[in-house]
């Protein structure tokens, strides 16, 4: 894969790569239209894959929050056409990385020195590229390393390419009025932090050091002495990406494991940290030889305040669902029902939310739950297809619920996903034999 020499880092430079990928878009739309005239019967298929194509190949030479915007929405399986997620999941860990140069300068920036004067070996090609940030192999004292480095511009463009974004995000989820700016804003901390690799050095530690309790999990170590606030060291960690590991023949056993380990480590953060790991998807897990997860990644730490955590489990449990006064009440509370509905959007988010949070929720009313069981998958799929076609929803306010839910939804939906792959069968409340 060609390595990039320079990334656009100026708003009217970023926002040029973007229309010209408006423009490709078009003429894919044309073409589209042309072969319906002649055959009324045409797949939207190919239309979808050179649009993805076209996005995906303008986010790419951007990076930063743009491409990982696109990540996020590889995770949205039931949202997005399959080329759109198959395509964007790439953002994940295969896009172009940075050339040698530009990484020596990167150093000589923010460590003074470059990486052969810190290391005893350092690979100038990266083993590893994605939306932030690309890996390194070094080696230092006999330890293997992996040196994380960011993309120049990344941090200063976090603001304008999410103004870029934003048009999009609105049309595809039906936000409407100033209310959608806290799901904005939201999404602009957490990316603000992701870019600061001193705070993720430190939540890094916290984490892993609580969590080493659960089994079956593998974590590095981070060396502060070795890490700036654009260059982050650790433990080189051998493994298969968890993606890769779930496309090969692995056994129920295996699965079932890894499964288990990964539910328990996040209700373990969840419940007993109030934070969690809100980044769930496969490039930010890997499978040792012995059959352990092992994650890698902690840029993305979600806090859990309490006024919010009440209400979201208290609304997970089947009798609260079922319960229409209880259940009323934490529709208000999580701001998904606000006081100046209609009674119409009242009737109609009341009837969505109970349809929904009856499925999302059904993995917490058994002790056993199978994420293989395609009749679950088949149900999320089925109301994610009704829903978006409805014309009704369409017209009203798509502003629904906290800002919180923005990042912990993303983390259940990515867990699910993760657990889905692996076909695990977990033990639901397995985890807090580790909260004392």
């Amino acid at each position: 894969m060609k390595s990039l020499d320079t990334i656009p880092t100026g708003k009217l430079e970023r926002a040029g790569k973007l229309v010209k990928t408006g423009v490709k878009i078009g003429g894919n739309y044309v073409k589209y239209y042309g072969k319906r005239l002649v055959d009324p019967e045409t797949s939207k298929d190919t239309l979808d894959q050179d649009n993805a194509e076209d996005i995906y190949d303008g986010l790419k030479s951007l990076k930063g929050s743009a491409l990982k915007v696109a990540q996020m929405l590889s995770m949205e399986k039931n949202l997005l056409p399959r080329a759109y997620v198959e395509k964007f999941s790439l953002s994940q860990f295969s896009v172009p990385p940075l050339s040698a140069p530009l990484v020596r300068k990167t150093f000589k920036k923010y460590l003074d020195k470059y990486p052969e004067d810190i290391f005893d070996e350092f690979e100038k090609d990266s083993v590893n590229a994605a939306s932030i940030g690309q890996v390194h192999r070094a080696e230092k004292g006999g330890k293997k390393l992996a040196v994380k480095i960011q993309y120049p511009g990344v941090a200063e463009s976090i603001s304008s390419d999410l103004a870029l974004v934003k048009p999009v995000a609105i049309k595809m989820f039906n936000l409407k009025g100033k209310d959608s700016e806290k799901y904005f804003k939201e999404v602009e901390h957490k990316l603000v932090e992701e870019t600061n690799y001193i705070l993720e050095l430190e939540q890094s530690h916290e984490i892993t050091t609580e969590c080493s309790v659960i089994p079956n999990m593998q974590f590095p170590k981070y060396y502060r002495e070795l890490s700036s606030e654009r260059i982050l060291t650790m433990d080189w960690m051998d493994g298969t990406h968890l993606g890769e590991f779930t496309r090969t023949d692995f056994d129920a056993d295996a699965g079932n494991t890894l499964g288990q380990a990964l539910w328990d480590f996040y209700m373990f953060q969840i419940h007993k940290l109030r934070r969690v790991h809100a980044d769930p998807h496969p490039g930010n897990f890997l499978v040792s030889s012995e059959g352990k997860l092992i994650a890698i990644d902690f840029g993305c730490i979600k806090q859990i305040p309490e006024d919010f955590y009440v209400p979201y489990f208290e609304l997970a449990k089947e009798e609260n669902i079922n319960n229409d006064k209880i259940f009323m009440e934490k529709l208000y509370e999580l701001e998904i029902l606000t006081p100046t509905d209609s009674e119409e959007e009242l009737r109609f988010f009341k009837a969505l939310f109970k349809e929904m949070l009856t499925i999302f929720t059904s993995p917490f009313h058994k002790e056993t739950f199978d994420f293989g069981d395609e009749g679950f998958w088949s149900k999320i799929a089925n109301l994610s297809e009704r829903y978006s076609k409805d014309e009704q929803i369409r017209k009203m306010n798509g502003n629904r619920g906290s800002k919180h839910f923005l990042y912990i939804n993303r983390t259940f939906f990515g867990l699910y996903n993760l657990l889905h792959d692996l076909k695990a069968k977990v033990e639901v409340n397995h985890f807090e034999k580790y909260l004392d």
